[in-house]
């Protein structure tokens, strides 16, 4: 048969015949079979642990420094322009919904254990001055209670307790010095429920997030109706678990994605309307003092419609910066420093706005002070100026506590440093 025969049927010849055997498999060593990887079957690349989000971080240092301005001013008009408190509940909400994808109990334990130590080490300060100072149990009651209340210094499931009227270390400060000093601590008592109940709350706002966010606006109004007695622990624990709980739960929305399923012309359209609702609440309440008008920070009911609404806007705004924007980097070491020593700055600012007034007055009796410089002893920005070395040097002496109970390495002032041969923004 031809050459053409055989192929015209299929019939390899004695060339094609010798080529098959050569590549024959059994004729050949063993090599590994390699074949290209296909796109699905590549190796996944390594998920890259998120980093901070700058934006949430300049909204917590501007809370913590308009927290400062207003203890110092008492200017009314610095809640309505910033809620900080219901900006901090609202990132601290973020971020506990972020954790609680561990197992509750460790994250709850984790919480407390980065809340507690601070608080201990600022009421190992401060409670041995009270007690230095004449804090003795009350006599109208039984000297039992007052005792057993000293373990809200250790678990503050109500508000610590204070001396409201004590010695002034010999005139230099005022009697309620301690009532000063202790205004922060209402903050860690919420700060700690908010925490505990935040699996339930979690859980309530994936089934009814809407229901959920409005329940705490819900029982603010009703438990300011005046129906309900307002004094006593438990009621002031709930006042403020309820004033700021529609923030803790906006922070945990966001976490949860909720704010971004939103129509983006709802948010805008609606948390003006809020804002005015919340405004006309604070203008229609009784003013407790004439000479600073209407303050929002003594009207719950319109505090938590107004932080409401301005939680709403700033984080539907949320750029998400993993980098600041060029006109921010020039403060990112102030901006990270306050959120590395946010307890810190927190407890312990009172303390140095009480201490400027034993360093102001003695300046009244020197001649040249009082001769050519009353005006600046007698301005509210002097306190002010003095406090900020003063809370430096709280970071200092107590703001590792922060890195200890974080289970970091302590450091006394993490203020960060320039890279080097980084040149500065022009």
């Amino acid at each position: 048969m031809t050459t053409a025969e055989r192929g015209a049927f299929g019939i390899p010849d004695s060339s094609d015949t010798v080529a098959l055997r050569v590549m024959d498999p059994a004729a050949l060593p063993a090599v590994p079979a390699q074949r290209a990887p296909q796109p699905e079957e590549a190796a996944p690349a390594p998920e890259r642990k998120p980093g901070r989000d700058r934006y949430l971080d300049l909204l917590r240092a501007l809370a913590l420094v308009r927290v400062v301005v207003y203890h110092n001013f008492s200017w009314t008009w610095l809640p309505i322009v910033f809620p900080s408190m219901g900006v901090m509940f609202a990132l601290a909400g973020s971020l506990m919904a972020r954790s609680l994808k561990r197992p509750a109990l460790s994250v709850i334990r984790g919480r407390l254990r980065r809340l507690l130590p601070p608080m201990w080490l600022f009421g190992a300060v401060v409670v041995p001055l009270m007690l230095l100072e004449g804090w003795r149990p009350d006599p109208s009651h039984h000297p039992n209670w007052w005792w057993a209340d000293l373990a809200y210094w250790v678990l503050p499931l109500s508000e610590p307790p204070f001396g409201a009227s004590l010695h002034t270390f010999g005139g230099h400060l005022p009697s309620s010095w301690a009532e000063q000093i202790s205004v922060p601590l209402w903050y860690l008592r919420a700060y700690l429920w908010y925490v505990l109940l935040s699996p339930l709350m979690l859980k309530a706002m994936r089934k009814l997030p809407w229901v959920t966010l409005l329940v705490p606006l819900a029982l603010a109004f009703l438990i300011n109706s005046g129906l309900f007695d307002q004094s006593g622990r438990l009621m002031e624990a709930a006042t403020d678990f309820t004033t700021f709980g529609a923030c803790w739960l906006l922070g945990m929305a966001h976490q949860e994605g909720l704010l971004r399923r939103i129509p983006q012309y709802v948010v805008p359209s609606l948390a003006p309307l809020v804002l005015v609702f919340g405004y006309w609440w604070l203008l229609r309440s009784p003013v407790d003092n004439p000479r600073i008008g209407h303050d929002l920070e003594a009207v719950p009911v319109a505090q938590a419609i107004w932080s409401f609404g301005a939680v709403l806007l700033l984080l539907h705004l949320s750029p998400s910066w993993e980098q600041w924007p060029k006109p921010l980097e020039r403060f990112n070491g102030v901006i990270s420093l306050l959120n590395s020593r946010a307890v810190t700055v927190y407890l312990w600012h009172s303390f140095a706005l009480v201490l400027t007034e034993p360093l102001i007055d003695p300046l009244w009796s020197n001649t040249f002070f009082y001769d050519h410089a009353q005006w600046l002893l007698a301005s509210q920005w002097t306190p002010l100026v003095i406090a900020v070395p003063l809370i430096c040097l709280a970071i200092l002496l107590f703001g590792w506590i922060e890195d200890v109970a974080a289970k970091r390495r302590p450091r006394f002032f993490p203020y960060p440093r320039r890279s080097k041969g980084r040149r500065r923004g022009r």
